[in-house]
């Protein structure tokens, strides 16, 4: 085969790859990625395993694996779902710690958001879930079907902090996020999951659990608080 073919293909190829959303690359649980740290989420209705960009967004994916490594989300629920008007197949999931405000880490840390990263809202990509500061995200966060370009960096807007994406399980969030949805106030009007999906626990795939010392209140203190509306995606 001549050069220039070899050429040719290889630029397409590259192109290829550069377009492709990022749940596309898609590696199998058992295998490390270079610069990625990988969790699995357990859930009620199936496992999803997310790799969180540690190159691009150290300070998120450092603030989302102390959540993890802690335990802090264990029990906890997906309790958004998020569909377009448009096109019922496109949207988010949205779960976490909720309201839930004994297992929140404080005070909250910078994250970076799309400006600072280039990380762009695509296909099953993980986000923060924050409210209007844009550094108010603490353990709520999205999982996105579809793209979603609203959610990134614009002229004015630093966007959302997106900071991986999901490698296996997509099936299982476009199972939640298909689920009966009710109630809410605002913008999440109708969205709230009815029967919330259960977040069994996550794990840490690579490196050593660096858990905090800080103290665990849920563990032995009851919630008795009403619920109200958490951060939105």
């Amino acid at each position: 085969m001549p050069n220039i073919i070899r050429s040719l293909i290889a630029l397409l190829a590259f192109a290829v790859a550069a377009l492709a959303p990022a749940s596309a690359f898609a590696a199998p649980e058992g295998k490390p990625m270079p610069g990625f740290v990988r969790v699995r989420i357990e859930t009620s209705m199936g496992n999803i395993v997310v790799a969180l960009d540690a190159r691009h967004a150290p300070k998120t994916t450092d603030n989302f694996m102390k959540y993890v490594d802690d335990g802090r989300f264990e029990g906890m629920h997906f309790y958004r779902a998020s569909r377009a008007k448009s096109d019922a197949h496109r949207g988010f999931i949205q779960g976490g710690i909720d309201t839930d405000y004994r297992r929140a880490l404080v005070p909250s840390v910078p994250l970076e958001p799309t400006s600072k990263t280039g990380i762009k809202h695509v296909d099953g990509t993980i986000s923060m879930a924050r409210h209007e500061d844009p550094n108010s995200a603490t353990g709520n966060f999205s999982i996105y079907v579809g793209p979603a370009p609203g959610m990134d960096a614009a002229p004015g807007r630093p966007g959302y902090a997106a900071f991986g994406h999901v490698v296996a399980g997509m099936d299982v969030v476009k199972k939640i996020m298909a689920v009966p949805t009710c109630c809410g106030e605002g913008p999440m009007f109708g969205q709230m999951i009815k029967q919330p999906v259960t977040i069994v626990r996550m794990v840490r795939l690579d490196g050593k659990a660096q858990p905090t010392t800080i103290v665990r209140p849920w563990l032995f203190q009851p919630t008795g608080k009403p619920r109200t509306p958490p951060a939105r995606p």
